[in-house]
Order: C-alpha cells, then structure tokens, then sequence
C-alpha cells in the first residue's frame, strides 16, 4: 500500500486504482488496531477510528485538500504520488 503521510500514531495510505469499493476520493487510515476509509471530504465510509484520531485525520485533510486530491488522481491512474508531510 502506498503510504500518503505518517503523523500522531496514524499511517495514511491510498490505494492505487481504488474506486470500486467506496467510490469517492478517500484514504485508509491505520491506527494501532483501528482501520478506517475517509473521504477527503472528511466523510468516515468504512470502518472506525477514536473521536480524537478521527478529528486530527480529518482535519489534516481539510488543511491539504488539494495535495490529497491531487494524489488521488495520480493514484487513480496507478502513478506515483508524493507524501505529504504532516502539519
């Protein structure tokens, strides 16, 4: 899985050609052993998280938007993506 950002215990990764299951720009988020599926709108799709994780994931989607959807169309095509550090 390739790994979008790293930050607060949390791996933030985003699958290449992933638009079958959720089908809207997302990431999975990986924390101990929570998994979660976010929108990079904010929206929770699969899965969970704790409150706290939740808002800083969230968060930190809102604050780099626009890298993460620009990731997403790259992934969506199978290319390469940068990381994207964290706040």
């Amino acid at each position: 899985m390739p790994e979008l950002s790293r930050f607060g215990g949390m791996v933030i990764y985003m699958l290449f050609m992933d638009t079958k299951q959720h089908n809207k720009p997302h990431v999975h988020v990986y924390y101990g052993e929570y998994e979660a599926a976010i929108g990079i709108d904010g929206e929770l799709l699969a899965g969970s998280l704790p409150y706290k994780q939740l808002k800083m994931v969230t968060g930190w989607l809102a604050f780099h938007e626009e890298e993460a959807y620009a990731a997403w169309n790259l992934a969506v095509r199978g290319e390469h993506f940068n990381k994207i550090k964290p706040m």
